[in-house]
């Protein structure tokens, strides 16, 4: 799940926004009860054990969700389906009552950038959606969203799925230790601004493990005033938000919808990897297969 930036300002100068979200993050932990560590945490063994339980939980019950993301289904009964699975699996959801969000999942539709809140309207025809779920396994938080098509979707909403889709795995590539967060940021702007795509700036990648958002924070373009060293035992979600249009968004009333302010498209997905000895693993991986956006037609 995206850092939940709605609640602050959109700030323009880069800078500044760097400096707004780390201290947005440092609110959002005590809000947790837990403090953001001052450097992003080095786990060993045990974490990564504990990681891939809650990995392999949250992957599995996105699975359940993709299935079951169909032309007039509720984003409602999808978040009830999320909530029964974790309850059957010993995990609780980590959005659910987290700074006063009600659904134990996010759902954004088209034009919505992240944190869209499920509801009774039915999902349409042609619709592309994300399903952004952290299900918390034994204290361990596992964290990722992926695009369900509904139906049968246009052919520039494909497109933007699968150039999202290959943004997130070209920042997940540049992953190593001696490497910089600025390495995951190049690697997806470098890619979705080649293909006639904008970045989202407003929302970024964090850290977790027993806390839900740690250090450190994962830019999606490159900022030069912040750059944190990869090491390995670091644990961490990469989850760029693509748009078809211009990178600019804006805040709904509820305080937590994200919409495109030029209404074009928009696209996310996210994983929870970790920095090893000699690169990256991905927590989150779809135990059928489901992680990439499927052809149509």
């Amino acid at each position: 799940m995206a850092l939940a930036a709605a609640k602050r300002k959109h700030i323009g100068n880069p800078t500044e926004r760097v400096k707004n979200t780390v201290m947005s993050r440092d609110q959002t932990a005590v809000a947790e009860g837990s403090r953001r560590a001052p450097e992003p945490p080095i786990h060993g063994p045990e974490g990564f054990e504990g990681m891939r339980r809650a990995g392999r939980l949250t992957a599995a019950a996105l699975d359940l969700l993709m299935e079951a993301a169909q032309p007039g289904v509720t984003t409602e009964h999808l978040d009830r389906l999320a909530f029964e699975f974790g309850m059957d699996h010993g995990a609780y959801p980590a959005s659910l009552h987290y700074r006063g969000y009600r659904k134990s999942i996010c759902t954004s539709i088209n034009h919505v950038v992240c944190h869209g809140i499920p509801n009774d309207k039915p999902l349409r025809e042609g619709d592309i959606v994300n399903l952004d779920i952290c299900l918390i396994l034994d204290g361990w938080h596992g964290d990722s969203s992926r695009m369900a098509y509904i139906g049968e979707v246009p052919r520039k909403a494909q497109r933007l799925c699968e150039i999202t889709y290959e943004a997130l795995m070209r920042g997940i590539q540049a992953v190593k230790p001696g490497g910089s967060t600025n390495d995951i940021g190049r690697a997806i702007q470098t890619y979705a601004e080649s293909e006639r795509c904008s970045v989202v700036r407003d929302f970024c990648g964090h850290g977790l493990g027993r806390v839900y958002h740690d250090a450190p924070t994962i830019l999606h373009y490159v900022e030069p005033s912040y750059d944190v060293p990869l090491k390995p035992g670091q644990f961490f979600t990469v989850e760029p938000m693509i748009n078809l249009g211009r990178p600019a968004v804006k805040v709904l009333g509820d305080g937590w919808t994200a919409v495109t302010r030029d209404r074009s498209l928009s696209a996310q997905f996210e994983h929870t990897i970790a920095v090893t000895e000699d690169g990256y693993e991905i927590f989150t991986l779809s135990p059928k297969g489901l992680d990439q956006p499927k052809p149509q037609g």
